[in-house]
């Protein structure tokens, strides 16, 4: 399948197998193995699957796919997922941490060039990888600010923690699910650790470290990615796409 070579061009799902337990790249195929239109989501439910048959897709691209690495029986609501697809004739590719760590379209280095993060650099120890980015601000800013450069709204937000310098001068930034790795910028002496998750047991060691920390949502911040690709396919092979927005607010 030609979009199959195309995303492993694009994204580092060869070099990254041993980092991550999921199955990246084709999970489900369809019948022709020929795509036209290809619908782009954060997650992988029947609810997306529906959405791409009503965008008339015969592709959804997801960040976090149905098969994690683990033998699973394709029954009950497991089986409903696969079923619709094979009945509808959608193919599914999944690409989860190579999504999260690629350097030019990844969940990482989006947001942290949107926050206007200089002297970008590695983050994160992740399964022996570099999963993240940390840097600089060209200037320092506060916490509001920087939910204003990046677009979020302050409501939204799972939590804004300003335990910190009122100003940051360094942020470091890992989406998702990755709040027990604020210990790493604390080590690091960043002011600023940008996430999606963050759970009740980080609370004082950020408190006691001094840390600001946003976490923005697990889903919102794993959107850029997404787009990235969604924006890659849509410049340089020309096929239809969608983006199918599925907000959890988590």
């Amino acid at each position: 399948m030609e979009i199959d070579k195309f995303f492993h061009e694009l994204l580092p799902i060869d070099s990254l197998k041993k980092a991550d337990s999921a199955i990246n790249g084709l999970q489900v195929s369809n019948k022709s193995e020929k795509v036209s239109k290809i619908a782009f989501a954060v997650d992988a439910s029947l609810e997306s699957f529906k959405r791409a048959a009503q965008c008339n897709a015969d592709m959804l691209f997801v960040h976090h796919g149905i098969f994690w690495g683990d033998e699973k029986a394709i029954t009950g609501d497991f089986f409903k997922r696969i079923s619709f697809l094979v009945e509808n004739n959608i193919a599914l590719y999944a690409v989860h941490v190579p999504l999260d760590a690629c350097p030019v379209t990844g969940n990482n280095i989006s947001v942290a060039r949107k926050a206007g993060l200089e002297d970008i650099e590695g983050f994160g120890d992740y399964h022996g990888i570099k999963i993240g980015c940390k840097g600089i601000f060209k200037k320092p800013v506060t916490c509001d600010e920087i939910l204003a450069i990046l677009g979020f709204n302050p409501a939204e937000m799972l939590a804004v923690l300003k335990f910190g310098n009122e100003k940051c001068r360094s942020a470091a930034v890992i989406t998702g699910g990755a709040c027990r790795e604020v210990g790493q910028a604390i080590d690091e002496n960043i002011d600023l650790y940008i996430t999606g998750e963050i759970t009740h047991q980080i609370y004082h060691q950020c408190l006691e470290a001094r840390i600001n920390v946003i976490s923005a949502g697990h889903y919102l911040t794993e959107t850029f990615g997404v787009k990235n690709v969604e924006k890659a396919v849509k410049e340089k092979l020309s096929l239809e796409t969608c983006f199918i927005d599925i907000p959890t607010g988590l």
